[in-house]
């Protein structure tokens, strides 16, 4: 499941939003040619990039913030900013501008903990803004379960786009961080599936003032669980592949 949009319009513009999609992208153009130099590459790690056993001793601690900034390629970039984009806007609308930008790098910094608990001794760098974006869908889901997100299916070979409610969509990623924590070895590297879990339960936690503010479950009873605006509708239409003409095979020398 990818998600592409969801249908939860917000009242104002994100500048926080962009302002932190735009420092991702500096922040990855100012480093990205490092690929080409692994020592160099691991220097930047060392200096920005959480090494839990660094932070187990007390040192350090700058980079459970530089951390949030930094991505290993492409795909990690993108996909993180998509979901920021996505689920991002509707919690800057609910806090405001300065509360969200808060929000924000709390739920990073406390993924970055969580991480450093489940891996003290780990020496592998570990480097993403997805502790903090899973903070953001943790906020998102509690105070809009319902909300429709449109979410492309890849079954091997079947593509679909369909839609569902955040609260399916959300509770399948968790799930799928909880398991994937469960099933491997932080000490080692690889995805750190326990700073996603923690991050989405730090939002989620953070978030439960806000929520109690706008009345707790009223809230969800007056709008049903669903956006308090009216949702976003789209349309879609099937789109249809021109066919070429096909070309007349040559007679031949000995053809008519």
């Amino acid at each position: 499941m990818f998600p592409l949009r969801d249908h939860n319009p917000s009242g104002r513009t994100p500048y926080v939003v962009y302002l932190l999609i735009a420092a991702n992208i500096l922040a990855y153009l100012l480093y990205y040619d490092l690929d080409n130099d692994p020592r160099r590459l691991m220097q930047f790690y060392q200096a920005y990039a959480i090494i839990p056993a660094e932070i187990s001793r007390g040192e350090d601690s700058i980079t459970l913030l530089t951390s949030v900034f930094i991505h290993g390629g492409l795909m990690h970039l993108g996909g993180n900013m998509l979901f920021l984009w996505i689920f991002g806007d509707n919690l800057e609308d609910e806090m405001g501008h300065l509360p969200f930008l808060a929000f924000y790098l709390a739920s990073g910094i406390g993924a970055g903990l969580i991480h450093v608990w489940a891996a003290p001794t780990s020496v592998v760098p570990t480097i993403g803004a997805s502790g903090a974006i899973a903070g953001v869908m943790g906020g998102y889901l509690l105070l809009f379960p319902r909300a429709r997100v449109d979410i492309l299916l890849i079954l091997i070979v079947f593509f679909r786009i369909i839609t569902i409610p955040a609260s399916l969509m959300l509770g399948i990623w968790l799930a799928l961080q909880i398991f994937g924590g469960i099933g491997s070895d932080p000490d080692q590297g690889g995805v750190a599936y326990w700073a996603h879990a923690g991050g989405f339960g730090i939002g989620l936690m953070l978030c439960l003032p806000l929520w109690l503010k706008r009345g707790g479950s009223a809230f969800w009873s007056h709008n049903h669980g669903l956006p308090p605006k009216p949702p976003t509708e789209y349309t879609y239409s099937s789109s249809r592949i021109p066919r070429l003409p096909r070309k007349k095979k040559s007679p031949g020398p000995w053809g008519k």
